[in-house]
């Protein structure tokens, strides 16, 4: 009998770090999205930088790659800029609504697709196209939004307190940004 332990794994990481309150690294996507707003999400942070909605957009698009991998497309693949790092020349909340959505909708289907498996064995198995198995990929989208994630962060951040004044400084912590307390982590 074949066993789905390593897959229910797996899944709780994706989880997790999608949008778990309690996950261990800090904010989940899904927490260091909230409060970021259209003007903020289609802002550089630095000069030549993506923006959060550019990065939204390319987390999007490496879960739609694997949630086609994993229903066996031997031909999708994602390896031109429009389709992996898309710029947005005319930008609106309706936009960023919609790409919040399909993120969302792509952490749906990869744990639907997911679910489907009877067992780990598929895990050894290479990924069509790809030198490496779907066990690396399943952790590389991991490790790919909290990575993402981080940026985020740091953008989010830097645009909030681009905006304040000296004296709102002394009052900003990262719990008003994130949603999140990090003093428990000290």
């Amino acid at each position: 009998m074949e066993t789905k332990e390593e897959l229910l794994r797996i899944i709780d990481l994706l989880n997790d770090t999608y949008e778990s309150e309690q996950a261990w690294h800090g904010p989940s996507v899904v927490e260091v999205l909230r409060g970021v707003t259209p003007k903020m999400a289609n802002k550089e942070g630095m000069p030549h930088t993506h923006t959060i909605a550019e990065i939204v957009f390319h987390m999007t698009t490496w879960r739609i790659f694997t949630v086609r991998k994993l229903q066996g497309d031997l031909n999708f693949d994602i390896r031109t800029n429009e389709k992996n790092w898309k710029k947005f020349p005319h930008f609106d909340e309706f936009e960023w609504e919609t790409l919040q959505m399909e993120l969302s909708l792509t952490q749906e289907e990869l744990i639907n697709e997911l679910e489907k498996k009877s067992d780990d064995k598929f895990l050894e198995d290479i990924v069509p196209g790809r030198d490496y198995s779907y066990y690396t990929l399943l952790h590389g989208v991991i490790n790919h939004d909290l990575y993402h994630a981080g940026q985020i962060a740091m953008l989010k951040k830097g645009l909030i307190t681009a905006t304040l004044g000296e004296e709102d400084l002394e009052d900003l912590n990262d719990s008003s940004i994130f949603g999140h307390n990090y003093d428990e982590y000290n």
